[in-house]
């Protein structure tokens, strides 16, 4: 039996501390505020509750399958799951407005050619054809098994394969980025263009820059459904939590970590804030890049940028410059309408200002930005049937400073897809880039993507072990990135790392 320190109880954390416990390994949490969960937070007030994190999730089977391997009760015991119909309503400049069913792409190829005309149901079809052929391609190497030793293979390769299309001289000019799969193979409809660049946008990266392959962002939404979680995400942080107690893993909260402790060349417990020294085998940090480097800073060889210096293999540097969320919760009077859609996106009017604004020289609030209107039909976030609560989530830029104005402006933006907001709210909160920078200790409040092949390796994350024996990072700033279900992969690999070690090759 290995005694384990976990730094952090983010969702990758405590998916590797159940999984290690499980393995009959002693396994101590450290986490610096009082509860976990990491991004899965809540604001709580007058009966209304909402989510800090992502309103949705996606491969519940990442979840089901950490719930199956650490004990007999499944998933859907501890929490109740439901497919979220629609899945998502989209609201383009021009005014139309189109439902995109749950789960089904099928009934997604109708929808739009219900809702555009033209052949843009067949087009988007064809993408998606072309989208699960790089999701085949990178689904194991950026999911299911530790980052290669030669990752160059996946920066290089593009997975997408990208349609040739004739233009003059240039006889096979192919789509790079995301935004040339809509220019070139969506028939230059601007709707198309932008339903596909907000699965971009929504993580914070430029749909000019990034590469193809992350055509698997739609791919995963449209194939595998987004769900809802009654009591909101915060009840799967909860649910997760108690899955960790009942396999004895030991919390302590308030209970920041000051520094990693090197001994013989590899790491052996770490040091808090208050002095106290534990002892550890391995040592597992689930914190952001910048937090993990101060905490090697007394290591000799280890200070210094994490994407540098801790790497297992090559050089995958961590991600620098990604942009934050700005989240608006605002507590409703009266009932949720019926036939509300769980989901709204409000796209901008003027796509040319919202990416120079959020990936240009000069960053800020974009004037009208892509609006992410989120109305759960859950009576457990509300005090009773006669409210409502809805958040308000926008990408912006990491370290903005959010004004008044600002929020306001976003309000005002969403009363066009849901009438008679102003006469109807009763209070609203704010969680600016600083707030999620206090919460999860990333510079400028900065969120992580997740892991995308091609790009030069610029959308990789950094490898699970480390070139300190005995540490290993888990999460969404190491491999395979952020979201929910990249989080509950991370600590599948870290689990498996540890458990099997190096000749570990992935989750079966």
């Amino acid at each position: 039996m290995a005694r384990i320190v976990v730094i952090g109880a983010g969702m990758g954390a405590m998916a590797a501390a159940a999984r290690l416990a499980v393995a009959g390994h002693r396994v101590v949490v450290h986490e610096r505020s009082g509860t976990y969960g990491g991004a899965l937070g809540g604001v709580e007030r007058d009966g209304f509750a909402f989510d800090t994190g992502p309103g949705l999730l996606q491969l519940p089977a990442v979840y089901r399958d950490l719930f199956v391997k650490t004990g007999k009760e499944p998933l859907e015991q501890c929490v109740e799951l439901s497919q979220v119909e629609p899945a998502v309503r989209h609201v383009f400049a021009d005014g139309t407005a189109i439902d995109l069913p749950n789960a089904s792409r099928a009934g997604v190829g109708e929808a739009l050619d219900a809702a555009l005309g033209g052949d843009a149901g067949a087009r988007w079809s064809a993408f998606m054809n072309r989208a699960r052929e790089a999701w085949d391609r990178t689904r194991r190497p950026l999911l299911e098994e530790p980052l290669w030793p030669n990752w160059q293979v996946l920066a290089e390769r593009e997975p997408y394969p990208s349609v040739p299309h004739k233009r003059l001289l240039r006889r096979d000019l192919r789509a790079t980025t995301l935004t040339g799969v809509g220019e070139l193979e969506l028939g230059g409809d601007a709707r198309l263009l932008a339903l596909l660049e907000q699965y971009a946008l929504a993580w914070g990266l430029d749909p000019r820059a990034t590469p193809a392959s992350a055509a698997v962002l739609p791919y995963m939404e449209h194939t595998f459904g987004a769900w809802s979680v009654r009591g909101g995400m915060r009840a799967l942080a909860r649910a997760v939590y108690e899955r960790c107690l009942a396999r004895r893993v030991e919390f302590a909260f308030d209970s920041p970590v000051a520094r990693i402790i090197e001994k013989d060349g590899r790491a052996a417990g770490v040091e808090l804030a208050d002095g106290t020294a534990h002892e550890a085998d391995f040592v597992v940090a689930g914190v952001a890049p910048g937090v993990l480097d101060g905490l090697l800073s007394g290591v000799s060889g280890m200070s210094g940028a994490f994407g540098v210096n801790i790497r297992a293999e090559g050089d995958v540097r961590a991600r620098a410059g990604l942009p934050s969320r700005l989240m608006v919760f605002l507590a409703l009077r009266g009932p949720r309408p019926g036939g509300t859609p769980h989901r709204t996106v409000l796209h901008t009017p003027d796509r040319a200002d919202e990416l120079d604004r959020l990936f240009g020289e000069d960053p800020g609030l974009p004037l009208a930005p892509t609006l992410t209107v989120l109305r759960p039909d859950d009576p457990a976030l509300t005090p009773d049937t006669e409210h409502e609560a809805l958040t308000l989530t926008v990408t912006v830029p990491a370290h903005t400073r959010i004004t008044g104005a600002d929020v306001e402006r976003l309000i005002a933006r969403a009363e066009s897809v849901v009438p008679g907001l102003r006469e109807r709210l009763l209070w609203h909160e704010v969680r600016t880039p600083a707030d999620v920078a206090e919460a999860t200790g990333a510079e400028g409040g900065a969120v992580p993507p997740p892991s995308l092949a091609a790009g030069e390796g610029r959308f990789l994350h950094p490898a699970n072990g480390t070139r300190l024996p005995g540490l290993f990072a888990v999460g969404g700033w190491s491999h395979p990135g952020g979201g929910l279900p990249h989080a509950g992969m991370s600590g599948a690999l870290v689990a498996g790392l540890i458990v099997e070690g190096p000749d570990f090759r992935g989750s079966q």
